[in-house]
């Protein structure tokens, strides 16, 4: 484990991403994580590559997350060569649809806004009258009002992702030591070191990836990352061997068959157990959107905490008062994992002072009440 020269701390979707680029820039890595059964967004994921709404009010956050949707299929085919793992990629195109004309004026207020203030250059859209839903997505519900459709958005299976971002790692060299949960972290004069129930060590560099843990680690560090907390809640059907017709925020089908239904949101708990009353609010939303779906099972139920921060927008950065240690944290996982390798990596092994979009600095937090 002394055989390094820089330590993510994290093994989810957001530091493997990051840990995989560090190694192929040609570091030594280590990534330290926790258990299986830590609170991590990684294993209750939605699965989308999802641009559409990203940014209001942020231009860089929604330019960000087009160009992370425009690299996604040259960054899945080499994973996929790496660690022989399927992906199952599709970026079909998303739906958000309205289930009044209110709730569509919304959405189409919200995306005519972000593309003003990314001057066109944010993902492109269309809006979908119900005439044409009914055309588009046959067995569409009489309570949807129309649609905006974004046609960069897409989905892939999250698990695999997860699966084959360790793969290609381990591949590219990087060591990997689970139950390694780190509790403290003090800067040195070699570096900063790590502390936790199985021991210490020394790093050189760190970055700190750790989901909702990174809340507490930051300040250790001279950084910032106030989060707001968000559990969602997922209800998962049986398997079907038909295709769904569309793909949407709330509502896809997996490459395995079964269809996923979500967007529920509480500010107000930290329990994991799930609340059937939230289950069937979604399902009921769901079948009002495709009425289809009231034929299926549920099968399963479960709960995941995002990693939100406060503002909504990726925290990127190198400490200032302590360098070397760097924060990546986005509620994106997915949709950002590409330009975590490909883009916010390659800035760590060059020691860049600034990672990723400026608006993103971790300094934004710093700004007195």
């Amino acid at each position: 484990m002394d055989q390094h020269d820089i330590t993510v701390i994290g093994g989810g979707l957001v530091g493997s991403a990051v840990a995989l680029g560090l190694a192929e820039t040609g570091l030594r890595v280590l990534v330290l994580d926790g258990e299986d059964l830590s609170r991590r967004a990684s294993r209750a994921n939605f699965g989308l590559v999802w641009v559409s709404g990203k940014g209001l009010g942020t231009p860089d956050y929604a330019r960000w997350s087009f160009e992370a949707a425009r690299i996604w299929p040259g960054f899945a085919r080499d994973l996929e060569a790496r660690s022989g793992v399927s992906l199952s990629l599709d970026q079909p195109g998303g739906y958000s649809f309205g289930l009044s004309i209110g709730e569509l004026d919304g959405i189409i207020a919200e995306m005519t806004h972000i593309t003003e203030e990314t001057d066109g250059e944010g993902a492109p859209w269309r809006m979908v009258s119900r005439a044409e839903l009914v055309r588009e997505i046959p067995g569409i519900g009489p309570d949807v009002a129309g649609a905006v459709h974004g046609s960069a958005d897409g989905h892939l299976n999250a698990l695999r992702l997860f699966h084959a971002l360790h793969r290609a790692g381990a591949a590219a060299g990087v060591t990997y030591r689970a139950h390694h949960a780190v509790t403290q972290i003090e800067p040195s004069s070699a570096g900063f070191r790590l502390r936790g129930d199985w021991g210490q060590i020394t790093t050189p560099r760190v970055v700190l990836a750790a989901g909702t843990e990174t809340e507490r680690l930051a300040p250790m560090v001279g950084l910032a990352a106030p989060l707001k907390r968000s559990r969602g809640q997922i209800v998962v059907t049986e398997r079907v061997s038909g295709r769904l017709p569309f793909l949407s925020a709330i509502i896809r089908q997996t490459d395995e068959g079964s269809v996923m239904i979500g967007d529920s949101d509480e500010g107000d708990t930290d329990a994991l157990a799930g609340n059937p009353e939230i289950a069937a609010l979604l399902a009921a939303r769901a079948i009002r959107v495709y009425p289809p779906l009231a034929r299926l099972n549920m099968v399963r139920s479960w709960t995941g905490f995002r990693v939100k921060p406060r503002d909504g927008i990726p925290i990127y950065g190198q400490s200032r008062s302590c360098p070397g240690a760097y924060v990546v944290l986005c509620h994106s996982g997915v949709t950002l994992a590409a330009l975590h390798a490909r883009r916010i990596a390659p800035q760590i092994a060059e020691g860049a002072a600034q990672i990723g979009p400026a608006a993103f600095s971790s300094e934004r937090f710093h700004v007195p009440a």
